[in-house]
């Protein structure tokens, strides 16, 4: 074998490399598990003990630490069907940006263009600012908009004389402007959900946010959270030194109102700080040396969180009892022991700002506050490790109560290098309205601070050296880069109100998480214990190799999974155990050679070494047809399509590799050491070795019980059609979960009264407790509150159903109940309409590229046809087959996204199997050039026949595992795949091959 050496080095390099990526996921499991002993089951504890080692080494590899957080960021990340949270699409209104352009015009035309615009969203892929300006210029019949957005703040781009294309483009411009700032507030707001991993993404060339937050507990609250416009202002500020006295002042009462008992739970143990928390689970931290008492301050100071390592940090209960505020909020001095100057009072970590809003809230602290003082919380740490927030004192002294200036004044900000220095600042321009304001506010503060607040966060407080006049001035603060371009984007993300509304919502609770991780484990130990037994029952020895190519074939996906920071979905372990069966199919190829060299009368070594040269070319045609499929898939999929496909494009490249190379590794090491390989047993060393079967003789009966699939399927999509999920209909899916056995007529009846008028569907889902409630009631209405509606209505037609009292509450989030909503989807009409596009853009393009690369790869167009009409006939079968068993069998069958990744899977599938028989009709014909075509034909299906049957199998035998293991979830998805795999395999022999010789022999007769 040539480069022995370089392939050993490059596995080795391989799995150091997943081992490295994978123990990030052993470690903070390790400290997660620390965290839960402490906390003895109190989530608030656990939490806050998480936030205390955020900062802290918890992996030390010698060269380099890594903390928790790092960590966390490196570990497997689970998607939101197995740990439970929310899925949120958000659309900008770009509507309101175009509306608030005009400065709300009353133009009846224009209106009726806006109008127009909108209903033809909802069945276009087109953008909204196309969409207006076709309707414009049908309405307004060749009218100008240069007369409704030459406003003032427009008049700089747009005047008089500007054609409705350029109009068009500054109207792109804005709308793109206010979608990126858009993103920027939605960003900075998840950051503050506490929750684990949150991912936001936007979507290319559309206005829409994709948001994922695993783990929330409170959706209704991340809705209304999420769907609020961005509120920007500007605000005068106290000085440290104005504010302290009084802060000393709360000091003294909170500790007296402890010590009288009237503040419960003030000083509960939920907040002992970094230390007492780290020695209380893991007694490897000493505990620090009292520090000498001086001056207030310098005691005081003492607790500095920043001043050392969080797990230096001494909070003593004797100092929390004399303390109480000051423990948790730590003055500003300086080295000195005097107070330092500017706006921040006092900053805390990250888990002791509860506590210490918690105390400031109190009405007895809040009457020795000055009157007008907002105390506000800096937005980003104020710390290298992100655990230290700084309190800031605003001054809100205006006689309405709002802010001198609003974010509505800022026409233009963007950062840019500082003049002197390497630090950038960010300029600000304003309108004439807001100059004067703007004067006026940093003329009465020289000398201080102005906080620029966005959604009650303080962004950045600068303090004013002189008058600024004439709106334009420059806000410095030795700030990198980024940091000035994030203050850029927040004084413009007030420049205009772009809403996010939510289209598409899908919520799963822990306890269907739970229950999908479980049901995900077993399928998968079931299929791998499957494919392995049946391996080395097949092919003896070499199946103990294939079964040791396997393993590593699953750690090497696994470590790429999350070297790429892929996120694991429920249809992604599906994906990761449908390899498995694939896996296989590559050294069974190369087996099933070595077996036909052998019975040439070969030696072991040359049977083995033209074994894996014969298979070569099959194995890359047949992999590399299944990888179109999946990149497919990728790119028009999203969410657990996305997921399932990564895992698979993956998998196939772990596969070939492994398959390819560790397999020969392996056999030559046991040749070198004079080891016996046996590639069958008595049982299976001929099995289908020596079959005549005239298949080309068989295509007519064939070709008949094909038409007659696709007449059936004809007539039951004409007669009983499909059943669309929501994906594709729109409207709003529900999983309820009752503490007892109902029937669907039941829940059916029970909602008859909310939602009379309305379509709505009952199917039993899984288990006889659990109920699929699908209904399109007021789906395609924007308003914030229709979702906490019908769950609303879900609890009080469904709540007398259960036998235990739930409150609503309960019912709705399963957080303490497993009893309830436990899962819940909402798709808006645009969504549906564009994952319908999509879905049909998919297959038509999978179907397009394979026979492109079929006709290239086998020099012949009738080869690509064959094998386009075989996978045409292979998805509209399946399509079929669920057209005729929907509400017949007792699981899901409805057309939604995972049936679309189901019929790219069976294509990816049949081609490959196609292929291989493809490859092998070409290698005869080379061989063998004086036979018929038909003759070529027969022999290589008859000789690849023990492949097809084997490969159809394992992967058959991994698909019955995960249907009967896998969980109600997917069970639609993989009986999809289930029934493809056998209808690939029957067209791969029956269809594709014979279609594809008929228009050869009809060629040659002309």
């Amino acid at each position: 074998m040539q480069n022995k050496g370089a392939l050993k080095f490059l596995a080795i390099v391989l799995a150091i490399a997943c081992a490295y990526q994978l123990s990030f996921t052993f470690v903070t499991r390790h400290v997660e598990k620390q965290a839960a002993r402490y906390a003895a089951g109190d989530p608030v504890k656990e939490q806050n003990y998480l936030d205390s080692v955020k900062s802290q080494p918890v992996y030390n590899l010698g060269f380099v630490k890594f903390n928790y957080k790092e960590c966390k960021e490196k570990e497997i990340n689970l998607g939101l069907d197995l740990r439970g949270g929310m899925n949120v699409m958000l659309e900008i209104s770009v509507e309101d940006v175009v509306r608030a352009l005009s400065n709300d015009s009353k133009d009846p035309v224009f209106n009726q263009a806006l109008a127009q615009a909108r209903e033809a969203q909802k069945s276009s892929t087109s953008d909204y600012i196309t969409l207006f300006a076709s309707a414009y210029e049908k309405v307004s019949d060749g009218g100008k908009l240069c007369y409704i957005f030459n406003t003032p703040e427009l008049r700089e781009v747009i005047t008089p004389a500007s054609t409705n294309e350029q109009v068009i483009r500054v109207l792109r411009e804005q709308a793109e402007g206010a979608i990126a700032n858009s993103f920027n507030v939605l960003r900075n707001r998840i950051d503050r959900f506490g929750v684990a991993q949150p991912n936001i993404q936007r979507l290319e060339n559309s206005g829409r946010i994709l948001v994922e937050l695993p783990g929330v507990k409170e959706p209704e609250r991340v809705r209304k959270l999420l769907q609020g416009t961005a509120s920007l202002e500007f605000w005068a500020t106290y000085e440290n030194n104005e504010i302290y006295p009084a802060l000393e002042q709360a000091n003294a009462l909170i500790r007296d109102l402890q010590a009288a008992g009237s503040l419960a739970g003030a000083t509960d143990s939920v907040a002992k700080t970094t230390a007492e928390a780290i020695l209380a689970a893991d007694s490897t931290v000493a505990k620090t040396e009292a520090k000498e008492e001086s001056s207030l301050l310098k005691e005081l100071d003492s607790l500095a969180p920043q001043n050392k390592p969080a797990a230096e940090v001494h909070d003593t209960s004797a100092m929390s009892a004399q303390y109480p505020l000051f423990a948790k909020l730590q003055p500003i001095v300086d080295q000195q022991g005097q107070l330092g100057a500017g706006p921040v009072v006092g900053r805390a970590l990250s888990f002791d700002t509860a506590t210490v809003n918690r105390y400031l809230n109190l009405p007895q602290v809040k009457a020795l506050l000055p009157r007008d003082v907002k105390l506000l919380w800096g937005i980003k740490a104020s710390d290298p490790g992100e655990t230290i927030f700084d309190l800031y004192a605003i001054k809100a002294n205006t006689r309405d109560g709002k802010a001198p200036l609003d974010g509505g004044v800022v026409t233009e900000a963007r950062e840019e290098y500082s003049q002197h220095g390497a630090s950038a600042e960010v300029s600000m321009v304003m309108n004439a309205a807001g100059a004067r304001s703007w004067a006026r506010l940093t003329a009465d503060n020289i000398g201080r601070s102005v906080a620029i607040v966005l959604d009650g966060y303080v962004y950045s407080a600068p303090r004013v050296n002189q008058e600024i006049e004439g709106g334009r001035s420059s806000i410095t603060g030795n700030f990198t880069i980024q940091e000035a371009k994030d203050l850029a984007n927040v004084l413009k993300s007030g420049k205009l109100p772009a809403p996010a509304r939510i289209i598409q919502d899908t919520v799963v609770g822990p306890s269907l998480g739970q229950e999908s991780i479980n049901a995900g484990m077993m399928s998968f130990i079931l299929a791998f214990i499957l494919v392995l037994i049946y391996m080395i029952f097949y092919y003896n020895t070499a199946g103990l190799v294939a079964g040791i190519a396997l393993i590593c074939n699953l750690f090497f996906l696994l470590g790429v999974l999350v070297s790429f920071g892929a996120v694991l979905t429920l249809p992604g372990i599906a994906g990761i155990v449908l390899t498995m069966g694939m896996a296989v199919d590559a050294n069974v190829i190369i087996y099933e050679r070595v077996k036909e060299e052998l019975r040439a009368g070969k030696g072991l070594a040359l049977s083995l070494k033209e074994g894996f040269k014969n298979a070569m070319s099959a194995i890359i045609d047949g992999n590399l047809t299944t990888l179109i499929t999946g990149i497919v898939l990728f790119i028009f999929g999203t969410g657990p399509v996305q997921g399932f496909a990564t895992t698979l494009i993956i998998g196939i490249l772990t596969s070939l590799f492994c398959a390819i190379f560790i397999t020969r590794l392996i056999f030559t090491g046991m040749l070198n050491k004079g080891w016996k390989i046996r590639f069958s047993n008595k049982y299976t060393e001929n099995f289908l070795a020596h079959t005549h079967i005239d298949f080309i003789k068989l295509r007519h009966i064939t070709y008949i019980i094909s038409i007659a699939l696709v007449v059936a399927t004809v007539v039951s999509l004409a007669t009983r059609g499909l059943s669309y999920g929501v994906d594709f209909s729109g409207g709003r899916a529900f999983v309820v979960r009752f503490d007892r056995s109902v029937t669907a007529n039941e829940v059916r009846e029970a909602l008859q009264p909310v939602f009379e008028g309305s379509s709505y569907e009952v199917k039993q889902f899984g288990k006889e407790n659990q109920m699929r409630i699908v209904t399109q009631y007021k789906y395609d209405d924007a308003g914030d509150n229709v979702t906490a509606e019908i769950e609303s209505m879900l609890y009080q037609s469904l709540s007398p159903l259960m036998t235990q009292k739930l409150t609503e509450s309960e019912f709705q989030t399963t957080q303490t109940s497993p009893y309830g909503i436990i899962s819940s989807d909402k798709v808006g009409p645009s969504v549906a309409h564009d994952i319908t596009v999509n879905s049909f853009i998919a297959v038509l393009f999978s179907l397009l590229a394979i026979g492109i690369y079929i006709m290239l790869r086998f020099k012949r167009w009738q080869w690509g046809m064959g094998g386009v009409i075989s996978l045409a006939h292979d998805a509209i079968i399946t399509i079929g087959i669920f057209s005729m068993l929907h509400g017949l069998l007792p699981f899901n069958m409805e057309i939604d996204q995972s049936f679309i990744a189901a019929i790219l899977t069976i294509i990816g599938y049949s081609i490959n199997d196609t292929v291989v028989i493809f490859d092998r009709i070409r290698e005869y014909q080379e061989l063998y050039p004086k036979r018929s075509v038909r003759d070529n034909i027969n022999n290589a299906i008859n000789s690849t026949l023990a492949r097809t049957v084997n490969t159809a199998g394992t992967t058959f035998v991994v698909l019955l595992a995960i249907f009967l293991f896998g969980g109600e979830v997917i069970r639609g998805f993989i009986f999809a795949l289930m029934f493809g795999i056998v209808m690939g395999t029957f067209s791969s022999v029956f269809v594709a091959t014979p279609v594809a010789y008929d228009m050869i022999n009809r060629k040659q007769r002309g």
